[in-house]
């Protein structure tokens, strides 16, 4: 398939469910790509402009304080995104950040069903204490890392590749699988390479019936007349 015909499937994205521990998950079934990173890294945003929705991703006022793990169906519900919660806060309570570290240790090591992690992370504060622990946890789980420099539309161009290179440079003395690209979501940057990843990661192009082109046509029409409200 190609990056356009990713691109459409993916902004059929549906909201589906938000669960506040890994046992009232969906079933362990299909293929799931997970979006991970700092309360201020830019999820919501990411998960958004890819799905061409506004508000699909909804991000809390308060930062730290989304708690759930909220799901969306791709195209079908054995294609899934996966908003983790941010982390990294220090006004969250230590009992509070103990409890979603251990479930997201859970999630990234033992979910079946998780093909990959996007880690987002702020281009001009990369891969802090919490983004390492995620990349170590997604190691542990032998999961693929694509990560997404967001916020690159704060940076000059030099300065942005710059900035891409000594991070590749760190990710690559972690010896563990790896992708990593520029991405501004103010910009529309780098979302075909990331189409590109979720496409591949999700099996999208075996999940999806193709032949209902009807359907199709009117899920996206409608998520594209959503996004222009």
């Amino acid at each position: 398939m190609t990056t356009t015909d990713y691109q459409k499937i993916i902004r059929q994205t549906t909201f589906a469910l938000s669960a506040p521990t890994l046992k009232l998950c969906p079933a362990d079934t299909g293929f799931e790509v997970a979006f991970a990173g700092r309360s201020n890294a830019g999820k919501s945003s990411a998960i958004n402009t890819i799905t061409h929705q506004k508000q699909l991703a909804r991000s809390s006022k308060t930062p730290g304080r989304t708690q759930m793990i909220n799901f969306f169906d791709v195209g079908c519900q054995h294609s899934r995104i996966v908003d983790l919660p941010g982390y990294g806060y220090a006004q969250v309570p230590e009992a509070m950040k103990i409890k979603w570290q251990k479930e997201l240790e859970n999630y990234l090591v033992h979910r079946e069903s998780l093909t990959g992690l996007i880690l987002l992370t702020d281009i001009r504060h990369p891969l802090k204490y919490f983004d390492e622990q995620m990349l170590h946890w997604a190691k542990d789980g032998s999961l693929p890392v694509h990560v997404l420099l967001t916020k690159a539309d704060k940076l000059k161009r030099g300065a942005a590749k710059t900035a891409l290179l000594q991070i590749k440079k760190q990710l690559q003395a972690l010896e563990l699988p790896f992708s990593i690209q520029l991405f501004s979501a103010l910009n529309k940057e780098g979302l075909d390479e990331l189409a590109d990843v979720l496409g591949n990661w999700l099996h999208l192009g075996e999940n999806l019936d193709l032949t209902d082109t009807d359907l199709v046509s009117q899920n996206i029409a409608n998520n594209e007349l959503q996004s222009s409200d």
